[in-house]
């Protein structure tokens, strides 16, 4: 579910952060991206068909999550450096598994019908 999820380029339907420089908004993608990972929004999630969480309630949780980060920000900024390291094995795992679904494919390519 991608409700509350962090993007670097802005989508319809979306809300929009913008900030007044790039420590600023590294700090704040980084801080929804791990309350998004950690399922902070599924309380607040509303609809049933597309579940979208309020703007009321996503200020909430970042005004929370703000204070947490900012009482042990040499922690925070640990966790970050582990969430970056952990989405780039995800990435190189994702690639590894296309590659290894592609080789499979190739295998008995020969013996496919035309």
């Amino acid at each position: 579910m991608n409700s509350g999820k962090p993007l670097q380029i802005p989508c319809p339907n979306s809300f929009v952060f913008t900030s007044d420089s790039e420590n600023e908004r590294d700090f704040y993608y980084w801080l929804l991206f791990g309350l998004w990972r950690s399922k902070s929004f599924h309380p607040f999630l509303r609809g049933s068909v597309i579940p979208f969480i309020s703007i009321r309630d996503l200020k909430n949780c970042i005004l929370a999550g703000e204070v947490e980060a900012k009482a042990n920000i040499n922690q925070f900024q640990k966790n970050i450096e582990i969430l970056k390291l952990l989405e780039l094995k995800e990435k190189q795992f994702h690639e590894n598994l296309k590659l290894i679904e592609e080789a499979r494919k190739a295998i008995f390519y020969k013996y496919r019908r035309r």
